[in-house]
């Protein structure tokens, strides 16, 4: 029997981990044992995950988070090497750029153990991101690569990853699957229309470091949201993070927010409204899942095929060249047919590339 053990932690990954955990429970000879750091610990930022997506409960729950990101990386560290001694799993499977993601890697290899990364290739070329620094470092140190497009195995065979005793398969990206399965979901289950009781409305997310933590930066995004507001219904979960950092600058929104939400009610909100601005990485796919153009509140991304298509803007976080970002994408009409992340099977695809090598 094949062990594989699934390190996860922020919402993105447990999306993904659904996904795979699916087509695992399909396989007769393998079995899977999921691992929760914490690194998302209020209730609406995991736990929910796990309920909506029919995860099964992670056996283990490392419950750790709210502290600087190599504190945080290496108490993980500490204690996935006792899983992993423990469980002594045939593959270690990360998913994605976060501090759990580089954790599991490094544990997995230091301790012998085939390593998978599911979205490999991806770069955003800013070396400042902590998530680009996780990104190439567990790309380097897997053995297969999953990579969810093609520009992403462009990026690899620039770093001459052709060269490398690493296998790079393209995979398709697991996030489409996951919102084909759960869109059916989401229009049974989700109340979130209901609650908000508006049709045409802008969706924002805003969350990352290097946008929230600096008073300058936040206060430009704030000040534009707020410009919008006079204007059209922005409908804004409000991640922990950026809720709290607005608390310390003395910010305020002209419009109200919402507490966080689940991946479900999420997936609601995508298929009906009008517009996304985040300067998330998921959504930006989401958006484009869901046939809706989108305005990245930062200055590069990953998703490069997104703006090289133009239903993805990267607008900064100036103010006036976000207000410009907006009027240009509310006029926008773009043709939402193309394949871009695959076929819909990605997850198929990995299990089957686990089990052969």
């Amino acid at each position: 029997m094949m062990k594989i053990l699934t390190v996860v932690g922020a919402r993105p990954q447990f999306i993904k981990a659904a996904v795979v955990s699916r087509e695992i429970k399909k396989h007769n000879g393998m079995e899977e044992v999921m691992v929760h750091t914490g690194q998302h610990y209020d209730e609406n930022m995991s736990e929910i995950f796990f309920t909506e997506l029919e995860i099964p409960d992670p056996h283990y729950n490392l419950g750790l988070n709210d502290m600087d990101a190599p504190v945080m990386t290496g108490r993980m560290m500490e204690q996935l090497h006792g899983v992993v001694v423990k469980e002594s799993p045939d593959w270690v499977l990360v998913y994605g750029d976060t501090n759990s993601t580089l954790a599991g890697a490094l544990v997995a290899k230091q301790n012998r153990c085939k390593l998978g990364h599911v979205e490999a290739g991806l770069r955003s070329h800013n070396m400042s991101m902590l998530e680009e620094l996780n990104r190439i470092t567990v790309d380097r140190i897997s053995d297969i690569l999953f990579c969810p497009t093609d520009a992403a195995m462009i990026n690899l065979r620039n770093e001459g990853y052709d060269h490398f005793k690493t296998r790079m398969i393209l995979s398709g990206d697991v996030m489409y699957d996951a919102a084909l399965y759960n869109s059916k979901l989401a229009l049974e289950r989700s109340k979130i229309l209901e609650k908000i009781k508006e049709k045409d409305f802008i969706l924002v997310t805003m969350h990352r470091s290097e946008n929230v933590d600096h008073p300058d930066v936040l206060f430009n995004l704030v000040e534009a949201l707020n410009e919008i507001s006079k204007k059209h219904k922005i409908i804004l979960p409000l991640h922990p993070r950026t809720r709290k950092r607005m608390q310390e600058f003395n910010l305020q929104f002209d419009f109200e927010t919402l507490d966080p939400i689940g991946y479900l009610d999420m997936i609601r909100l995508l298929m009906d409204c009008k517009l996304v601005m985040t300067d998330g990485g998921g959504l930006q796919k989401e958006a484009y899942f869901f046939s809706k153009h989108c305005i990245t509140m930062r200055e590069r991304t990953e998703w490069t095929e997104l703006v090289k298509h133009g239903y993805n803007v990267i607008a900064g976080t100036d103010k006036s060249q976000l207000l410009r970002s907006f009027e240009q994408m509310m006029k926008k009409q773009s043709d939402f047919t193309h394949k871009l992340y695959g076929n819909g099977n990605a997850g198929q695809v990995i299990v089957d590339a686990l089990s052969k090598y």
